[in-house]
């Protein structure tokens, strides 16, 4: 009776295994042809790069270029909300939030991090070094959470937290790798950073750009060359997104030479350990955002830039433009909804 039962137990398991193989098997990617572009604010002042949907709140949150913030909740907008009117020329590439607050980044120097809660704007972290630039944020976790910028010293600047937001530590240069010369980040589309469970991957560019990866929440760190186009100051990786652990797409250029797609985008299917270059010479070119389609099998993507909108529903092995209207960045409500935005307006994205 026993060996029946490990016979039986085993005969389930090879089924299983095989029905989830055939389920994977006969995925079938859609074929999106077109996108619906919804204007929710036009104003000739507005310059955003960074968005996010908000965590346990049914809306979008933005910052902009020139220090305000906004919310959009079912097209309801809230704009312009002030971060700080005590300070002028804050410039705002970054945004994260936990369940508890949100959270807004300023990029040059002065440096400044501020924590929006319900009841009060406090500044949490401050930096003042003259070659401090922060380009993107992200949480791990409503405790954990994470920055980085361009090299003060000779490793990217990282800073993190450990306790929701209250307080920040900069990352030594001892336990990072070092940076090769000339290479920093873009603070183009606050999606440097991608984070699957406990792992992190960050995207670097100019003189060399390269993958910074962290299987412990930011603990240890090692480095993974890509083939992307790099070398100079506005070459390299622009975007990062990762659908799981395994699959990972990133996307960039020369955004001076924005027609370009001789060597402009990758995708690993090991963690980000191997690199290899799709789509070479094909379009699209220059672009400052990429993000997986949720619930498509890491095969549907879209990539955004001031040069229009593109879909790739083969992993980003070929891509079709669906517009010429141009945005910086992009964040996806579902399978079929996203939120844009970019020099002048937000939009909602419906793809079909």
């Amino acid at each position: 009776m026993k060996k029946f039962l490990i016979t039986l137990c085993i005969t389930l398991s090879i089924f299983s295994c095989k029905k989830e193989e055939e389920k994977k098997e006969f995925f079938i990617p859609r074929e999106l042809s077109e996108v619906e572009i919804g204007l929710l604010i036009k104003d000739s002042t507005l310059n955003v790069r960074a968005l996010e949907l908000v965590k346990g709140y049914e809306g979008l949150f933005f910052l902009t270029s020139n220090g305000e913030g906004g919310m959009i909740d079912e097209d309801e907008v809230v704009y312009p909300i002030e971060i700080d009117e005590e300070k002028e020329e804050l410039n705002f590439r970054a945004f994260a939030s936990t369940s508890e607050a949100g959270f807004a980044l300023s990029v040059a120097s002065p440096t400044y991090l501020y924590k929006i809660g319900d009841q009060e704007t406090t500044i949490v972290y401050q930096e003042d070094h003259e070659k401090a630039f922060y380009d993107a944020m992200a949480f791990w976790n409503d405790k954990e959470g994470i920055a980085i910028g361009d090299p003060t010293d000779d490793c990217l600047s990282i800073i993190i937290t450990r306790d929701g937001g209250n307080t920040w530590t900069k990352l030594s240069c001892d336990i990072l790798p070092k940076a090769k010369k000339d290479e920093a980040a873009f603070a183009a589309s606050d999606t440097n950073i991608a984070i699957i469970g406990d792992e992190t991957w960050v995207a670097t560019g100019g003189g060399a750009s390269r993958i910074l990866y962290s299987p412990n929440k930011g603990e240890t760190w090692e480095v993974f060359n890509t083939p992307i186009v790099q070398g100079n100051g506005p070459q390299g990786m622009y975007s990062l997104d990762f659908y799981d652990n395994k699959n990972g797409f990133a996307i960039g250029g020369d955004y001076t030479k924005p027609a370009d797609s001789s060597a402009n985008k990758i995708r690993t299917a090991d963690g980000g350990k191997t690199w290899q270059l799709v789509a070479k010479n094909q379009n699209p070119g220059y672009r400052s955002c990429v993000q997986y389609i949720p619930g498509r099998e890491a095969k549907e993507l879209v990539a955004i830039g001031f040069k229009g909108i593109d879909y790739s529903n083969d992993a980003g092995d070929s891509w079709k433009h669906l517009s010429d209207e141009g945005f910086y960045t992009l964040r996806f409500v579902n399978d079929s909804v996203a939120y844009a935005a970019g020099s002048k307006r937000i939009a909602k994205l419906t793809f079909r």
